[in-house]
């Protein structure tokens, strides 16, 4: 039995790659305590542990991969644009 749950957690894992998405926009909201991003769009994304949560603020630009895991949108990497500010 433990072999049959294995297998359908791994295929479960495999199938769920197939829904990668990649989008941009502006945070809107930081949600420190549910570990999510919400950007404006109303869209929202589950952040991991890892993630320096006081590097995002609220008018930030982004890029966002994401993976969707159990119906939530899952941030597998993520870039800030430079700021272009040479003073």
């Amino acid at each position: 039995m433990r072999i049959l749950i294995g297998a359908v957690a791994a295929t479960l894992l495999i199938s769920t790659a197939a829904f990668a998405g990649q989008t941009e926009g502006l945070i809107k909201k930081v949600d420190k305590d549910a570990l999510t991003l919400t950007l404006d769009d109303g869209k929202s994304y589950k952040l991991n542990a890892e993630t320096d949560l006081d590097a995002l603020k609220p008018g930030m630009d982004i890029v966002i991969a994401y993976d969707v895991t159990n119906g939530e949108n899952v941030v597998t990497d993520m870039q800030l644009p430079d700021s272009g500010s040479a003073e």
